[in-house]
């Protein structure tokens, strides 16, 4: 029985975005037992995954440890979807046939640093499978995979009655600042859905998050209820922000009318489930191949700046001081 080993080991978008190479080495390949390798963190992702024999894990600064438990594998191939350091090193030491997926790096490069787009139109997803190609795997058009326990799927029954007849999830989070909207701007959004709103994200996204519920929700008495139904503004939000473990989060996204999100891992969940999607941009761009994958999605984004895209990953603040990305983004779109 062939034994193949993938290799990704951060983070939750990226993870998820090698679902498909995971699918159709599993389906096409005859009798083959797939593992996969990862960072402790993000395991949780791809333990559900039926298409996955067995999972392994990199404890930090124990990358040797790893090699000594793959090593016992004896592995056919080894299918690289991270592509660095350490990965060529593991990939040296197993000593075994690998193929990795072209990163793309000094392209990326040249559009951060001169703003001169040499990357191809090409998805991410799709440059992963032209990694396993030479196995004679094809692309399947299924899309993404994400899996939840059962264990994790999310009653609607436990949420406040607003929200039974329909949501809209915000996804609010973002690894870095300059990839998530400022405060006041958050506001704009929620407002301008007009419906009531879920905000997810992590436990670092709750005190933004519990500033926006504040500013839509507090001391909001039964009178003044009826004065905003006049008015048609039915924005409730309910912060679950560091609440909910990612499958919980899942579940609600796979259960949302759309799904609002900055450039961030519930992107593509949201992906993964089909979803409408409305993908806020700042100093990254869709360019770089990331973008919402074989869903209906809109991109929000600041095309009339010539700092943008400032970084292929973000920054904690704006370079230039003035945040225009996000600052100036329009939302043009109208929920029914």
């Amino acid at each position: 029985m062939p034994k193949i080993l993938i290799l990704r080991f951060s983070s939750i978008g990226d993870i998820v975005l090698t679902t498909p190479v995971v699918r159709t080495l599993k389906t096409q390949l005859d009798e083959i037992e797939l593992h996969y390798a990862t960072k402790p963190q993000f395991a949780n992702i791809v333990a559900q995954n039926p298409y996955i024999d067995k999972i392994y894990t990199l404890e930090p600064k124990k990358t040797n440890d790893l090699i000594k438990k793959l090593k016992q594998e004896k592995y056919d191939y080894v299918i690289d979807l991270h592509h660095n350091q350490r990965t060529y090193y593991i990939k040296w030491r197993l000593g075994v046939k690998s193929y990795a997926f072209p990163k793309l790096n000094w392209q990326k490069w040249f559009f951060v640093n001169f703003k001169k787009n040499y990357l191809p139109n090409v998805h991410i997803v799709d440059r992963y499978m032209q990694t396993v190609a030479p196995l004679g795997i094809k692309m399947d058009n299924l899309g993404l995979d994400f899996f939840i326990a059962e264990e994790d799927e999310f009653e609607l029954q436990w949420l406040p009655e607003a929200y039974k007849k329909g949501f809209v999830v915000y996804a609010l989070g973002g690894t870095h600042a300059t990839k998530r909207l400022p405060l006041n701007r958050m506001i704009e959004l929620c407002d301008k859905i007009n419906k009531p709103i879920i905000l997810l994200g992590g436990k670092e996204d709750y005190e933004i998050a519990q500033q926006l519920y504040d500013f839509f929700e507090k001391d909001q008495a039964s009178d003044l209820d009826k004065a905003f139904e006049k008015l048609n503004k039915k924005a409730r939000i309910f912060n679950l922000c560091g609440k909910l473990n990612l499958g919980q989060s899942a579940s609600l996204v796979k259960q949302a009318q759309v799904v609002f999100t900055h450039d961030t891992g519930l992107m593509h969940i949201a992906a993964a489930f089909r979803k409408k999607i409305y993908s806020i941009w700042g100093s990254t761009s869709p360019h770089f191949g990331m973008y919402p994958y074989r869903t209906s999605f809109v991109v929000f984004e600041n095309n009339q700046l010539s700092c943008r895209p400032c970084s292929k990953i973000g920054y904690a603040k704006c370079p230039k001081g003035h945040f225009k990305c996000m600052n100036e983004v329009v939302f043009d779109f109208w929920l029914p």
